[in-house]
């Protein structure tokens, strides 16, 4: 196995000791159990993959990793250390260790590429002007980006968003990569260059990633190691033949059924409500705390307006 790069700080674990390490997360919303003793152990230089149906709790997982959110129960360590046991400042040391590209890229609309690229090292380092405009120059040489470093967000395509947030995500040459759905959205083509791109800085800059996604051709594509969830628990992990070969009946449907075997499973209870407008608050307040999850503002206050007219129309019918 390699050694580590050069720009990992003092302290930091062995080639041998866990990148990542949880220990019997929990985590509820509103009384909702979203991760149920999650137990997961991440080496350095792997990619790992996580998949599952929507609603089975992959957004919490990555947001309890980042230390987005704090777990009811369990722990979290990263580089060897418990993210929740330690002091703020230590904390920031340790998040400027990680790189996240999220979904949309969310790339600053205001700024050009190139600004967006150079943001972390202008807030994270005392590099001079000439050097950071340098590094901007390598980070979007190594995502194909070069001729967009001076145009805006708006200027260009969904597949070079995703591009130009993976340079700002890598721009601190950070030891532990976080992909958010890295190819939703996008063609054929783009994926395979996104994908492309998630092994290619595995192997040159010797990065662990953590890869959330529903894509399963991108999935099998790029993982060292996988790992399925649903309902909240990890229902089997291992290498993508292993998953393959997988005889566990969800994940089978999952890796091989139709679309509708790709969504949540809920316990029956929850789905044989007699009551038409029972089962339909029902669903409502599960997209909420799903929305919730996800982040999604906007959708939660429309959801909630729906919610609230069905429960008035609910009462007065009572």
């Amino acid at each position: 196995m390699s050694s580590p790069s050069k720009n990992t700080p003092a302290g930091s674990p062995s080639p041998d000791q866990p990148v990542i390490h949880l220990s019997g997360l929990v985590k509820q919303f509103d009384g909702r159990v979203v991760l149920d003793g999650i137990n997961l152990t991440v080496r350095r230089g792997e990619t790992l993959v996580i998949m599952g149906a929507s609603g089975c709790g992959k957004s919490t997982l990555l947001r309890c990793l980042i230390g987005a959110n704090r777990p009811d129960e369990g722990t979290v360590k990263l580089f060897g250390k418990d993210i929740w046991a330690l002091a703020p400042k230590e904390l920031d040391s340790v998040r400027r260790r990680l790189g996240i590209l999220f979904q949309s890229g969310a790339l600053f609309s205001s700024m050009t590429v190139g600004e967006n690229v150079a943001l972390p090292l202008r807030e994270h380092t005392d590099l001079s002007p000439e050097m950071i405009d340098l590094m901007v120059k390598v980070k979007l040489e190594l995502v194909g980006l070069r001729e967009a470093e001076n145009q805006y967000p708006a200027q260009i395509s969904g597949g070079m968003a995703k591009r130009a947030g993976l340079a700002r995500a890598i721009a601190l040459d950070p030891e532990l990569l976080f992909y958010d759905e890295p190819t939703s959205g996008l063609d054929p083509i783009m994926t395979g260059i996104i994908d492309g791109l998630i092994m290619d800085l595995s192997r040159t800059m010797n990065v662990t990633s953590i890869v959330v996604t529903h894509d399963l051709k991108s999935a099998f594509r790029v993982a060292d190691r996988m790992v399925v969830l649903n309902q909240g628990k990890i229902v089997t992990e291992g290498k993508p033949h292993e998953i393959r070969a997988c005889t566990d009946p969800f994940v089978k449907r999952f890796i091989q059924g139709p679309v509708e075997a790709k969504t949540a499973v809920f316990p029956k209870s929850a789905m044989e409500k007699p009551e038409r407008e029972e089962t339909t608050l029902s669903t409502l307040r599960e997209a909420i705390v799903k929305a919730e999850e996800d982040g999604r503002a906007a959708e939660v206050q429309r959801l909630k307006k729906e919610l609230n007219k069905l429960e008035s129309v609910a009462s007065g019918e009572g």
